[in-house]
């Protein structure tokens, strides 16, 4: 193993704290990658449904 303990493999030889940020970084944009397309997603089909019930409607007063 390239570390002799665990507090070295964290440390990263003095360089940790900004390999972990990127780790924690890169997984956070991967995260919102993931979920923002779904919440869109549900924000249009709501949209959507709405503009079709409000289009009911008139059509039903017309």
């Amino acid at each position: 193993m390239a570390f002799e303990s665990l507090s070295q493999f964290f440390a990263m030889g003095g360089h940790g704290l900004y390999v972990w940020l990127s780790y924690g970084v890169g997984l956070v944009v991967l995260i919102i990658n993931w979920k923002l397309p779904g919440l869109r997603r549900r924000q249009v089909v709501r949209e959507i449904s709405q503009r079709i019930r409000r289009e009911n409607a008139q059509e039903g007063r017309s």
